[in-house]
């Protein structure tokens, strides 16, 4: 999937997996990837907020065991994604800048950056523009629970305003689901990143192929291309 991000982009949050089930982690990852298989193209992302350095490590090298078609991107540690050999990371706002982690991973590995507000996105877009950030996500759009400190939701007219600066691909972000994503996607995003609404599902692989078959009109659009999308 190198160069191109698809249209749904599954985030596996290790505080929603019943860590007291052993394998459990891997079992969702596992879940989600059957679930993509509809996809042209798979990423999945792996977030470990609360979780000690060598368990996040642990978990990274199963999913990067796991996703052979796939893109495994690592949430804010490039330490562990370069451990790991994962095939990028997402960065948030207040972890390593994007001009150190692009000089830790290189060129060839793919790098997101967390924007939160217009301010942020045009700063990304920024980086974007020097090779720095590849894709850039922007949210909450809706209000969330998955995340403690979450910001106050743009809606979708902070995505719509977003949308007007970024020029890369753009991964809307926060409380969205199969009902609401149609309209994350006419506002302008290329991908919609959804957590809770997946792994909080009874049955992960088959929500995971809804999610797909719903978003199956949109084509992946190329990682790095500063060409914004007719809408």
């Amino acid at each position: 999937m190198a160069g191109k991000i698809p249209a749904l982009y599954p985030i596996i949050d290790a505080s929603l997996v019943k860590r007291s089930t052993p394998g459990a982690l891997e079992m969702a990852a596992r879940d989600v990837l059957a679930g993509l298989a509809g996809q042209p193209a798979g990423i999945i992302q792996l977030r470990a907020k609360e979780t000690g350095s060598a368990e996040f490590l642990g978990l990274a090298r199963i999913l990067r065991r796991i996703c052979r078609n796939a893109t495994f991107i690592v949430n804010d540690r490039v330490d562990v994604a370069l451990l790991a050999g994962a095939d990028g990371v997402h960065l948030g706002q207040e972890d390593i800048p994007a001009q150190a982690a692009r000089r830790l991973l290189g060129r060839g590995k793919i790098i997101g950056l967390s924007t939160h507000n217009i301010e942020e996105a045009r700063e990304a877009e920024k980086l974007a523009r020097k090779g720095l950030v590849d894709y850039i996500s922007f949210g909450p759009v809706f209000r969330t629970g998955t995340k403690k400190d979450a910001r106050p939701p743009v809606g979708i007219a902070g995505l719509k305003k977003a949308r007007k600066i970024v020029t890369f691909p753009l991964v809307a972000i926060g409380g969205i689901n199969r009902d609401n994503m149609p309209w994350a996607i006419g506002a302008g995003a290329d991908s919609v990143a959804i957590i809770s609404a997946i792994l909080g599902a009874k049955d992960i692989r088959s929500e995971t192929k809804t999610l797909v078959e719903r978003l199956s009109g949109l084509s992946p659009h190329p990682v790095g291309a500063a060409s914004r999308p007719s809408r």
